[in-house]
């Protein structure tokens, strides 16, 4: 698959064993800026840009299209209750909202996440395109 996960196990409570979000969901160990029942919203290790936010499902599923329609529901929730707090804390300019869904759209955790980026006036140089003319990688996969 290309991923980073390895050596899964499913466990009986929805969780795959040595999957980074999992243990972010289970181990609470980021600071977790909103929650409902089907989300956690917790910083970006790697972030793009100041207050780059995950969207992180709590049962173990890969895409969005695995979502059941409450799932859905929260996590337009979620993204509602993470924006309002990024619009206090570093009040941006705009924002780009993006999923990868699967190793060829360059999902590289199997674990649905959702990224959240604040935008700000002058990050980039001609913002025109949004994600299509982001920013260069900061991680070297």
């Amino acid at each position: 698959m290309g991923s980073i996960m390895t050596d899964v196990v499913s466990s009986q409570d929805g969780r795959e064993s040595s999957c980074l979000f999992c243990d972010v969901v289970l181990l609470r160990d980021r600071e977790i800026l909103a929650e409902n029942d089907s989300f956690l919203a917790v910083f970006d290790s790697y972030p793009v840009n100041p207050g780059h936010v995950l969207l992180v499902s709590r049962r173990h599923v890969e895409t969005p299209f695995e979502l059941s329609s409450g799932e859905g529901a929260d996590l337009t929730d979620i993204l509602r209750s993470a924006k309002a707090i990024l619009e206090e804390r570093f009040r941006p300019d705009g924002y780009n909202v993006g999923i990868n869904a699967g190793s060829v759209a360059g999902q590289t955790v199997p674990h649905l996440h959702i990224h959240l980026i604040p935008r700000y006036n002058g990050d980039v140089e001609n913002p025109r395109g949004g994600i299509r003319n982001f920013k260069k990688s900061l991680v070297p996969y």
